[in-house]
């Protein structure tokens, strides 16, 4: 079989080889019997909330085992057709297979991605709260870019995205922000963005023009809704009102409207400012603290578990997950799973799946790549 339709099977197979394995594909069979069995169980419907959760279970093992089989036939027929057009020396059959073969690697890694959003919060919408590092403008302009970035890359997806928290830096720039990121999968794909986030360039500030390296931290949680359990104490709890900050416009109140809610056990510190009433700005800064509950009591479950987890930290050189030069070359490089691209400019502009997707794989393989920052 000529190199490029080899490249796409072997594409394939590994997008396959890891649904397989995510799926735990004989225990996954055995699951969708025994599903398909209580669908046809007349007292199912007297519980709707349970009938929903095993339909909802169905339906996902369904579709994904469905997909897995439809194209593993596919690329089997196709590969089968690719090697009778070479044979027989049909050049244009050989290039339109390959062709169908290219569109079906894409089609698996797709698949693949969707089946690995099966977390319990991955379908909720998502807050992205983005902080700068040391090192004042550079690092709260490098926030800002960030911000940017992660709007993008959510409006390129059909994402709504709300502004919740936002603190302006002293010349340019952010020094925090919250976004709310309102679609399908958005915590699902985001969450492997949390982390420390390097910017290498010639800074804009700098009167001779010397190359500056600035960090800003993302830190990803999942809006929880009702069927996820949360329980807060109220006794536990720190609330603060003052005077929304910002550019100007809606930013700027007269009133202490703005609320910040502290967690005592935890430390966690969440704030909203967006809207005008306190009390639309309480009840929002309380949704995001059940989100950042949530979310720090899955990091403890993978930390017990010796998961790969991307913690909060320090916000500096060795933590960063991910580096993006803009001289004296052009590359942003992920330091988890090696996937790099030589267009800084698309990936602010928000062209994050491949950096995501890759992620998200290395989740399931637990695989560890071995990757050096760059200069």
């Amino acid at each position: 079989m000529r190199a490029e339709a080899q490249a796409h099977v072997d594409t394939i197979n590994e997008a396959l080889a890891l649904l397989r394995r995510f799926l735990d594909w004989d225990r996954a069979l055995r699951r969708l019997d025994e599903l398909n069995a209580r669908v046809e169980d007349p007292t199912l419907w007297e519980n709707p909330k349970a009938a929903q959760d095993v339909m909802r279970e169905r339906r996902r093992l369904d579709e994904a085992i469905t997909a897995t089989r439809d194209i593993e036939r596919e690329m089997a027929d196709t590969a089968e057709l690719i090697e009778m057009a070479d044979a027989e020396g049909d050049a244009e059959m050989a290039d339109e297979g390959t062709q169908a073969l290219k569109a079906l690697a894409q089609r698996a890694q797709g698949d693949k991605i969707k089946a690995l959003l099966a977390g319990e919060a991955d379908g909720n919408d998502s807050y992205v709260e983005i902080n700068a590092g040391a090192g004042g403008t550079e690092s709260q302009d490098w926030a800002e870019m960030l911000q940017r970035m992660y709007t993008r890359w959510a409006e390129r997806r059909g994402m709504k995205v709300e502004l919740i928290d936002y603190h302006a830096g002293e010349q340019a720039g952010i020094k925090s922000a919250t976004l709310l990121l309102k679609g399908e999968n958005a915590y699902g794909y985001a969450k492997t963005e949390s982390g420390v986030h390097r910017l290498v360039r010639i800074s804009p500030y700098d009167s001779s023009a010397r190359r500056h390296t600035s960090f800003s931290s993302v830190w990803v949680y999942p809006v929880i809704d009702d069927s996820i359990d949360i329980e807060i104490n109220d006794s536990e709890l720190r609330i603060d009102t003052y005077r929304a900050s910002g550019a100007g416009g809606q930013h700027i109140n007269t009133t202490d409207s703005a609320v910040r809610i502290t967690h005592l056990p935890t430390g966690i510190v969440v704030a909203c400012q967006n809207q005008r009433s306190q009390h639309k700005n309480k009840a929002e800064a309380y949704n995001q603290l059940r989100a950042r509950l949530y979310e720090h009591e899955l990091r403890k479950r993978e930390e017990e578990a010796n998961a790969v987890n991307a913690t909060k930290t320090d916000i500096g050189w060795g933590h960063q997950i991910r580096s993006y030069v803009l001289q004296p070359y052009q590359l942003v490089k992920d330091l988890r799973t090696g996937v790099t691209s030589t267009s800084p400019g698309d990936v602010l502009d928000g062209a994050l799946d491949d950096f995501m997707a890759a992620a998200l794989s290395q989740r399931v393989t637990g695989e560890k790549v071995e990757v050096e920052d760059v200069d």
